[in-house]
């Protein structure tokens, strides 16, 4: 019930909508049985001899007599019956006729238009709601850390905000129209068929106790069902994204057939689980179905019989009790899915509450402090961190860096030097010890005002399906183009810029797979250079590069780290060779420190590196 009420918290924001939508399901209501009634005295009238059609005109105490014999429930009925008769009736057979059917025709044209207002305005609830919640999805996504991508797939992720979300979506159409509009016809529809004949009423009504404990049972089966089916369908999409992302890989190692095979296997497994909610959520309504058959024949032939003996009802009440039964099960079929309905939209609401209920590790603490320059120096004060309180892997770091000065990290793989560059902009926070900016505790600045004073560029080069422009622009609002060129002329980028087919305005696909990896990655310096930080992160970033692309982004880089304090993560030691400090990571601790001729000095890690790249 509590993931239902939030779910209902959504649509709150739309209840002008919502109440116009309920008001139209009362109206198509009302004009429906008013349809579905007038067919009683239009078979009155062609059926009925003229002779006795006038004669219940002209002896109106009689008809009153006669309806009193019926043992009728409901005597202000019965007066509006005998009026809305002798309307009818004042003019003749024929003008009675033409009459009843302009009354039909108007009835069904009011219906139909409540019926397509009812949809409209229900639709902007579900669709504003689904936005609503897509939205806030997508929203505390973006500021979850790092750490949650790192252990939650990414089809998953987009599951949630594709698949689960539709299925809410489905449990909210089911709470306020089918719970609301197929209640009220079935309500009408019965008062309508007491008024006919209450003795055949309650025999109608003996179907009810067995449908009602079959849709129970569907329901709770459906809901374990539909968990099982989101997840399938999580699986699917995540191999699906994989796939997509990592193309290139899986064609380098000719991995098709191994990649189709495995999405072959989680679309059968979908399938499969789709089959199963398939067959328990369409068991309830033929069964339904069919046991509202089994009254209406047993109805037909008890009432028929009491018709050919003279007793109960007129042929035109029996055929129009015999609508009004067989248009019960119309709605009562629909209203037999709801439990199915909102079992599959609870079991959705659950996974998607459970993701806004993530706790967001990385926020702004109550009285953060915006910082608007860097001038002194970055410490790290017995800074120790661990992924998800797993083994360390980061022990004990003390260091700290001036403004302006070079500050590189090597070690081997694993070492922690990235870990340790992804602590600044606060990624992630460390469990024990603490990271200063001119003295104050980077968790007390706002994570927005401290990552803006940074540029990062990382090995792997992330850009967007989006012009040339606007990546290097990206995150720093509005640039003019002669901005944005200069800055492009720094990163070593503009030639190739230039000579492209549409020039800045070039859309480079996405993850920029149009572009070489050099290009990516001066198109990445050129997006810092813009920026213009005072702090610089570089991790790895010409790694991946061949020789001529490296010397042209190692000048870009160079460029860029003019006047900025730099921290630089390079495999290559002859990146660095000017570095002003220069830190050596084993197993997360610091295990040397000190300038490029002083470590080459020390027997150690650096050492023994320098001379494996430069043993020629």
């Amino acid at each position: 019930m509590t993931i239902y009420l939030r779910i209902l918290r959504y649509v709150r924001h739309y209840w002008p909508h919502l109440t116009a939508s309920l008001i139209c399901i009362f109206l198509f209501t009302l004009f429906s049985s008013a349809t579905l009634v007038s067919a009683i005295p239009l078979l009155k009238i062609i059926f009925n001899p003229e002779q006795q059609l006038q004669t219940e005109v002209s002896q109106p105490a009689e008809s009153e007599t006669a309806l009193k014999n019926r043992q009728t429930i409901f005597p202000d009925f019965d007066k509006a019956r005998l009026q809305i008769e002798r309307y009818l009736l004042e003019d003749g057979k024929k003008n009675a006729l033409e009459k009843l059917c302009v009354a039909i025709v108007i009835l069904i044209f009011l219906k139909g238009l409540f019926g397509y207002l009812q949809s409209y305005f229900m639709a902007y609830v579900e669709q504003g709601s689904m936005m609503q919640i897509r939205n806030d999805l997508y929203q505390h996504i973006n500021r979850l850390s790092l750490g949650y991508f790192h252990s939650n797939r990414t089809g998953a992720i987009i599951s949630h905000i594709t698949n689960d979300v539709n299925l809410i979506n489905n449990g909210i159409s089911a709470a306020f129209v089918t719970l609301v509009k197929n209640p009220l016809l079935i309500t009408l529809y019965l008062l309508l068929a007491f008024y006919i004949s209450w003795q055949l009423t309650l025999v109608a009504l003996l179907v009810l106790p067995f449908s009602a404990a079959i849709i129970g049972y569907i329901g709770l089966r459906l809901r374990k069902d539909s968990t099982a089916s989101q997840e399938k369908i999580a699986d699917v999409t995540s191999v699906l994204q994989e796939t997509i992302s990592g193309i290139r890989v899986v064609k380098a190692f000719a991995m098709e057939k191994f990649e189709v095979q495995k999405f072959f296997r989680e679309s059968k497994a979908y399938f499969h689980t789709l089959l199963k909610i398939t067959r328990v959520r369409n068991f309830a309504s033929p069964v339904t179905e069919f046991l509202g058959a089994l009254v209406g024949v047993g109805i037909l032939w008890f009432g028929g019989q009491q018709i050919l003996s003279g007793r109960m009802m007129g042929p035109e009440d029996f055929i129009g009790f015999l609508v009004l039964v067989f248009s019960l099960m119309q709605p009562a079929k629909e209203l037999s899915s709801v439990a199915t309905r909102l079992q599959e939209a609870l079991a959705a609401g659950d996974r998607i509450f459970a993701l806004l209920d993530t706790p967001v590790e990385i926020q702004d603490s109550t009285n953060a402090t915006r910082l608007k320059a860097f001038h002194g120096e970055i410490a790290f004060r017995n800074v120790s961190f661990a992924y998800a309180n797993n083994e360390l892997v980061l022990q004990d770091i003390e260091l700290s860096v001036k403004k302006g000065q070079i500050l590189a990290l090597v070690g081997p793989s694993g070492a922690g030097k990235s870990t340790l560059v992804d602590l600044i902009p606060r990624f992630y926070d460390p469990q024990h010890g603490s990271i200063h900016i001119d003295g104050l505790d980077i968790r007390e600045i706002t994570v927005a005002s401290l990552r803006g004073l940074m540029g990062i560029v990382t090995q792997e080069t992330i850009l967007f399906n989006d012009s040339i422009h606007n990546n290097i622009a990206y995150g720093l609002g509005a640039f003019d183009q002669a901005e944005v060129e200069k800055a492009a002329k720094v990163a070593n980028a503009h030639k190739f810029i230039s000579e492209m087919p549409e020039g800045y305005q070039t859309v480079i696909g996405e993850r920029g797979v149009k572009l070489s990896g050099g290009q990516r990655q001066r198109l990445a310096i050129a997006r810092a250079v813009l920026k213009n930080p005072p702090i610089l992160i570089l991790d790895e970033a010409t790694s991946a590069l061949d020789t001529e692309s490296e010397l042209l982004v190692q000048q870009a880089i160079e460029r860029l780290m003019e006047n900025r304090t730099t921290f630089v993560i390079a495999h290559r030691l002859s990146t660095i060779l000017n570095a002003d400090q220069i830190i050596v990571l084993e197993k997360g601790r610091i295990v040397q420190s000190g300038s490029h001729q002083e470590l080459l000095k020390q027997p150690g890690t650096y050492q023994r590196l320098h001379q494996m790249q430069f043993r020629a």
